[in-house]
C-alpha cells in the first residue's frame, strides 16, 4: 500500500515538475513576442509600407491610390495589431527553439539526432510560406481583384477600390500565416510517417480524397480567387 502511493505521488511530482517546466517555457515564448512586438511598433510604418508595396505596384493610372479608416481608433489598433503580427512572425523560432527544450529530455541520443533537423526545418519552412505569398501569389492575385474596378464610361457608375486599412492588413496578415502554416506540412507528414500513423502507399491510395481536402483548406484560408487558392494548394499537394 505504501509502495502504490509512493508511485502515485512520484508521477504527481513528475506531472508537477513537467507543467511547471512548460509554464517556464510559454513565459519566455510570451515574453520574446511581446518584445518583438514592442521593437515592431518602433518601426511599424516602415512595416505598414511593406506590406502595402504590392497594393501600390498593382495599382495603375485612376486609381484611388490609398487606404482609408472609418473609425476614429482603426488606424491605431491596426497598428497595433500589425505590431503584433511582425512579433509573433519574427519570434516563431523562438517558439521553435522553446518546444524544442521541452521535448529533448526525453528524447534518446539518437531520436534527438533525428528530430534536430525538422526543427530547423520549421521556421525555415514558416518563413518560405510567407515569402511564397508575398513575392509571388499577391502579385497576381491583386490584379485580379483590381480589374473589376470601372470608369463611368463603362458601367454608367464607376466602380471605384476604396480599401479599408484594416481590411487589407488583416486580408495580407492571415495569407502569410496561412501559407506559413500550410508549409509545415512536409514536417508534418515526416513525424507522422515516422512515428507509424501514416506511410507513402496510404497517402497514394488516399490521393484523390487528399487533393479534395487540400483544396476545401485553400479556399477556406485564401480570398475567393482561383490565383490564390490554386497557388496555395499546389505547395500542399506537392508536400503529400
Amino acid at each position: 500500500m505504501k509502495k502504490r502511493e509512493a508511485e502515485i505521488n512520484d508521477k504527481k511530482m513528475t506531472l508537477v515538475s513537467h507543467l511547471a517546466e512548460l509554464r517556464i517555457r510559454l513565459m519566455w515564448v510570451f515574453a520574446a513576442m511581446a518584445v518583438g512586438t514592442a521593437i515592431s511598433f518602433l518601426y511599424v510604418e516602415e512595416i505598414y509600407g511593406f506590406l502595402v508595396k504590392p497594393l501600390h505596384d498593382s495599382m495603375g493610372e485612376g486609381d484611388t491610390n490609398r487606404l482609408i479608416y472609418t473609425g476614429l481608433t482603426e488606424a491605431f489598433f491596426t497598428y497595433l495589431k500589425v505590431s503584433f503580427f511582425t512579433g509573433i512572425f519574427i519570434t516563431f523560432p523562438v517558439l521553435a527553439i522553446q518546444i524544442w527544450k521541452f521535448i529533448a529530455p526525453a528524447l534518446y541520443k539518437n531520436e534527438k539526432k533525428a528530430f534536430l533537423p525538422f526543427l530547423i526545418a520549421t521556421p525555415i519552412l514558416f518563413f518560405a510560406g510567407g515569402a511564397c505569398v508575398y513575392y509571388f501569389i499577391i502579385p497576381m492575385a491583386w490584379p485580379f481583384f483590381l480589374s473589376f474596378q470601372s470608369t463611368a464610361l463603362d458601367t454608367v457608375m464607376p466602380i471605384q477600390l476604396e480599401a479599408r486599412v484594416s481590411e487589407y492588413l488583416d486580408l495580407i496578415m492571415t495569407l502569410i500565416f496561412a501559407f506559413g502554416l500550410c508549409f509545415q506540412m512536409p514536417v508534418v507528414l515526416t513525424l507522422l510517417g515516422r512515428a507509424g500513423f501514416i506511410s507513402s502507399d496510404w497517402l497514394k491510395s488516399k490521393r484523390r480524397y487528399v487533393v479534395i481536402i487540400v483544396f476545401v483548406i485553400a479556399a477556406f484560408l485564401t480570398p475567393p480567387d482561383i490565383i490564390s487558392q490554386v497557388g496555395l494548394a499546389i505547395p500542399m499537394m506537392r508536400f503529400s
